[in-house]
């Protein structure tokens, strides 16, 4: 007994335990960071697919705006505007797209001619496919003055077609039908969403 202090002290020759220190040891660490590195593995291909439906949905309503876009201005104008792909082969809507009034005649946005809208590249893995009356390159899509989808060279020609996106799992089409009206379709949802398959 320890007579001075009203107590028990330690015995001799013994260490009083002391508080551990609130960091955590190497072991503690490397758990945790296996741990990590294995939710990491497993979350990342379904972020990597809320990526790539995100990317599709923003390039798909992009297109669509496009289009909007070709068909008020033709209508505005009282004359034919044009939505083409903005690749020198005139056929790959992924590298962007310009809407512009064809002054000249020559199938490409020019010095002559009045751009109006300029799209530039889409992400990559996003792949466009383009079937239309004559989808032959150069690709595009006209409107006349009275907001029909026609050929460059006459107003009068109806031209309808559709454009698929595609971006990993997923689809969206664009259609576009003989008045000029334009919609945009999941064919995983949507009724008579039909069109190319995934190249």
């Amino acid at each position: 007994m320890d007579h001075a202090a009203g107590r028990e002290g330690p015995c001799p020759g013994t260490f009083a335990p002391t508080a551990r220190s609130g960091g955590a040891t190497l072991t503690e660490l490397v758990v945790v960071l296996g741990i990590a590195a294995i939710m990491s593995a497993v979350a990342a291909p379904d972020l990597h697919a809320l990526v790539a439906a995100q990317q599709l949905r923003t390039a798909s309503g992009d297109l669509f705006g496009a289009i909007l876009l070709t068909r008020a201005q033709a209508i505005a104008r009282n004359e034919r505007v044009k939505l083409m792909p903005r690749d020198a082969a005139g056929a790959d809507w992924t590298q962007g797209w310009t809407v512009f009034v064809d002054r000249d005649g020559d199938r490409r946005p020019g010095p002559a001619d009045e751009v109006l809208a300029v799209h530039g590249p889409l992400p990559p893995g996003v792949r466009i496919a383009f079937s239309f009356t004559q989808s032959a390159p150069p690709q595009y899509i006209a409107y006349n003055g009275a907001g029909r989808s026609c050929s460059d060279t006459s107003s009068s020609t109806s031209r309808l077609g559709t454009l698929s996106l595609f971006h990993g799992e997923g689809i969206r089409r664009i259609k576009i039908n003989m008045l000029g009206r334009a919609r945009l379709c999941n064919p995983a949802r949507d009724e008579g969403c039909d069109g190319a398959e995934a190249p």
